[in-house]
């Protein structure tokens, strides 16, 4: 597929996936041979992130390409602050219908105007579709006795899961589309391996507890750090919880990943089939990563840590560069996909797009140009926090504006747990750090940049 022609476009997106949760990112337990296939023939992003780490913003920021600053969605529905989107943005999915593209989705759908809307997508199946099509299978409804800890499905198979009934209806878009003569965008949201994991057999039981070594940052005992991730421990219930208790819920984390995995290989193997590989780009992603554990936590809130915002992303895009490359370029997946998209189908980019174009890396001729990444946190089910970070290849900064400052030095401490925010010989990366923030924020029109956060940023206040 020359990179002049306008590709098929496949985007599977995960919920709450690790980086360090694949085999091709480095974990030697997970069995992912899919999504490693994929990487082999393609570009696998070793410092992607995430804008922000909360579902519904960060779907947002990819739909419409830009940082919640100016889409306004800052916190997940149900909670303190549940604002929509501004309705006059415009969207990567509506570009990609006035170029021509034939657009279909399934999965998870929680950004636009509300979770049945499907925008600019021509068809849309949501998840709840499964509830539906189970009973319709005779299968009982899925187990949850163990809260958001997760358990076995023993009454299912791996292709009778969500996961294998999603890959099922993709498979059928696919077989629908292949028909066509314009080119299509598919994109799946999957719900997994989102916490709590109800997996079948075999995946549930294919890794032991026993194997599974704690996550880099766990055993932090939160000093020195700000008292809301104290607060969270005692909010799930999590104080004092050894590995070992924590390992059941990691092993089937890492199984669901699995099955994810096999179910994207049936997905693979259709495209082949259909001879559609060479002219689809396919892109593998998540939202954003899971504390699963890490820092003794669960989910993802109130915390700029690795866990939670360095995720996997994976493009392959046939004809267009090199093959099985690793590359180090920084990479915030949501708003660049945006921009991404619109040139793939050389389409044009809103003039709202915030991020950067992902093409000159798959053409293996240039880059994003930066040198660091930022993220953004406002709210979540247990109140508003603000927090902003920026990190580059050595020095984690996060703003809290309203706690202690976190600062990390990640070649020393990839766990992230030694804050050195207040230790005299970092006050010089600091201050550098605090002023590439106000930089970012003054170019984002961040709200909370104002004359007293300023003076707060740029003088240690």
């Amino acid at each position: 597929m020359p990179s002049s022609a306008r590709p098929n476009i496949l985007l599977v997106q995960a919920d709450q996936l690790r980086y360090d949760a694949l085999g091709v990112t480095g974990n030697t337990l997970v069995r992912t041979p899919s999504i490693d296939r994929l990487a082999a023939d393609g570009i696998c992003f070793r410092n992607a992130f995430c804008a922000v780490p909360v579902c519904v913003p960060v779907r947002n920021s990819m739909l419409y390409g830009c940082w919640p600053s100016r889409h306004l969605c800052i916190g997940n529905s149900g909670t303190e602050a549940p604002r929509p989107p501004r309705p006059d943005l415009p969207t990567y999915d509506q570009v990609l219908r006035d170029a021509g593209y034939r657009l279909l989705r399934l999965g998870k759908i929680q950004e636009g105007q509300g979770p049945n809307d499907p925008g600019a997508f021509h068809a849309c199946i949501p998840n709840s579709e499964y509830t539906h099509w189970r009973a319709d299978q005779n299968l009982p409804p899925s187990p949850r006795t163990n809260g958001w800890f997760g358990e076995p499905d023993p009454a299912i198979t791996p292709e009778q899961s969500r996961l294998g009934w999603g890959a099922g209806r993709i498979i059928d878009m696919l077989e629908t589309v292949a028909l066509d003569d314009e080119p299509f965008f598919i994109r799946w949201d999957t719900s997994e391996p989102h916490l709590p994991n109800i997996v079948p057999e075999p995946h549930a039981s294919m890794i032991q507890p026993a194997d599974v070594p704690p996550w880099p940052g766990f055993g932090d005992d939160l000093a020195d750090k700000p008292y809301i991730q104290r607060q969270q421990l005692r909010t799930w219930g999590l104080e004092g919880w050894s590995w070992q208790q924590w390992a059941p819920t990691v092993a089937r984390y890492l199984g669901e990943i699995s099955l994810l995995d096999a179910q994207f290989g049936r997905i693979l193997h259709a495209l082949e089939r259909l001879g559609l590989t060479d002219n689809t780009v396919v892109v593998f992603t998540t939202d954003h990563g899971d504390l699963c554990g890490g820092h003794g936590m669960i989910d993802k809130h109130f915390v700029m840590y690795e866990d939670v915002l360095h995720i996997p992303l994976i493009i392959r895009a046939p004809g267009w560069g090199p093959e099985g490359v690793v590359s180090d370029e920084f990479v915030i997946n949501a708003i660049d996909l945006a921009r991404t998209f619109c040139e793939l189908a050389h389409a044009p980019v809103p003039d709202t797009f915030q991020g950067e174009s992902l093409l000159p890396i798959l053409r293996g001729d240039g880059g994003t140009g930066r040198q660091d990444v930022f993220a953004t946190y406002h709210a979540s089910q247990f109140g508003l926090f603000s927090q902003r970070m920026v990190r580059d290849d050595r020095w984690k900064y996060v703003w809290n504006a309203t706690d202690v400052d976190e600062l990390y030095d990640l070649r020393s401490d990839p766990g992230e747990l030694r804050n050195l925010a207040e230790e005299p010989a970092c006050e010089s990366e600091l201050a550098r750090l605090r002023q590439r923030l106000v930089h970012w924020m003054e170019t984002t029109e961040d709200p909370l940049l104002n004359q007293w956060t300023r003076a707060q940023l740029e003088h240690a206040q």
